[in-house]
């Protein structure tokens, strides 16, 4: 593979990376797509070997953070009904106020839902809490997912 190529996947990569540390858009599907994308045009037995791991990595990394930040919540009693309308408040937030208005937007839908449910402050800012602590490790899972799926990579430019 020309080495102009292999930058071009290298960038690509990198904006992926991002995206999984910010949780704006599919980071992690995108590393995914150019990892494969270099395992095909690679060829042989580094290239696919690489491909494959990297999408072993990341739908692994996809599996476990839902089960992490799931049982998460659970034994912090926060119901799946109040992580759904903090998504959508997220998602609303993402275009009232660009970069930040995701996160807020996510943690003010999580208050507003436990809020009106449990009718107490404190209890509300607790489950806001802790379903930024399930969100914060599924975004560290999702990362080290990415990270395997990077150094397959790294790996597989060394080898090739």
């Amino acid at each position: 593979m020309p080495l102009v190529d292999e930058i071009v996947v290298g960038v690509v990569i990198l904006i992926g990376v991002i995206g999984a540390a910010i949780q704006i858009y599919p980071g992690s599907l995108i590393v995914a797509a150019a990892v494969v994308f270099w395992g095909v045009m690679a060829g042989g037995a580094v290239g696919w070997t690489v491909a494959v791991v990297a999408v072993v990595a990341i739908l692994l990394a996809g599996v476990i953070k839902y089960l992490v930040a799931g049982g998460h919540l659970k034994r912090s009693g926060v119901p799946g009904r109040t992580m759904l309308i903090g998504g959508l408040l997220g998602i609303i937030g993402m275009f009232v106020v660009p970069v930040i208005g995701l996160p807020l937007g996510f943690i003010a839908g999580v208050y507003l839902a436990e809020f009106a449910r449990l009718r107490d402050r404190a209890r509300a800012w607790e489950a806001s809490k802790s379903a930024l602590r399930a969100t914060g490790l599924t975004i560290l899972i999702e990362l080290a997912g990415v990270a395997v799926a990077v150094g397959a990579w790294v790996v597989g430019l060394i080898l090739t």
